[in-house]
């Protein structure tokens, strides 16, 4: 089994900005499988990665609903389903791509989540490295949606409503047990001027990582194109190579 790398966050920090650029940088450095897991409803990453449209479990999920003749009577529906996300899983330059997607109807929601989660549980063994890019906020961890992981990478950016909650995302892991065997910062969108409280002091200076802001991330996603349009020379892609390298050296 490889590395379950958790992106969590607050909403609007660049958790799934910060999600594709990592999902590209491992792609790149050719060190082994990668698969990129959007556990979000509103499905972002795709957009993020300059996939555009693809295959969702919420779809395949639907499908069944509304025509269950399409599962095979020598198949019940959860082997219908490992069969079909498997087919269905986005194969791009570097990466695979799974999508939760959104689900119709207040009771979906729990039963993509367990589609999901049993699904996941098989896939992490075929990876070097799986990419998570959870929901904003915390509910998911409360769900216990993502039990455990090698590294928990928490995104927030440098206001103190954005670092009080990235503090309050480290205290509920611990609260309900979730195994995260090393945690990281990413304070996005950096000017210089974040205080981290007492965070810094928390995880030491070797545990939070800094992504510059950089005004190409906002003209890029204005214009609906992927953090892969991105400058070769662009600051937050050398922020991101210094990160991976940190977390994941090559020797």
């Amino acid at each position: 089994m490889g590395d379950v790398i958790v992106i969590a966050g607050k909403g609007g920090t660049g958790k799934t900005t910060i999600s594709a650029l990592l999902t590209q940088m491992l792609g790149r450095r050719e060190a082994g499988s990668v698969l990129a897991v959007d556990a979000d409803p509103n499905s972002n990453l795709p957009d993020a990665l300059g996939l555009g449209k693809v295959n969702t479990i919420a779809d395949l999920i639907e499908e069944v609903v509304k025509t269950p003749g399409v599962v095979p009577q020598s198949m019940g529906k959860d082997a219908y389903f490992e069969y079909k996300i498997n087919e269905d899983i986005t194969e791009a330059s570097g990466y695979d791509l799974l999508v939760m997607g959104r689900p119709e109807g207040p009771g979906c929601y729990c039963y993509i989540n367990n589609v999901l989660r049993n699904c996941m549980a098989k896939l992490i063994k075929d990876y070097s490295f799986v990419v998570i890019d959870n929901e904003a906020g915390m509910e998911h961890f409360s769900r216990k949606t993502t039990r455990s992981c090698s590294e928990l990478i928490v995104v927030c950016d440098e206001t103190k409503v954005g670092v009080k909650s990235a503090e309050r995302i480290f205290q509920l892991i611990d609260e309900i047990g979730i195994d995260a065997k090393r945690k990281f910062l990413v304070v996005n969108r950096v000017t210089g001027k974040e205080d981290l409280g007492g965070l810094d002091k928390m995880f030491g200076a070797e545990n939070i990582f800094k992504i510059p802001f950089e005004e190409d991330i906002l003209t890029l996603s204005v214009k609906g194109k992927s953090v892969g349009d991105l400058k070769k020379n662009s600051a937050v892609l050398a922020a991101v190579e210094f990160l991976g390298e940190a977390i994941w050296p090559k020797n």
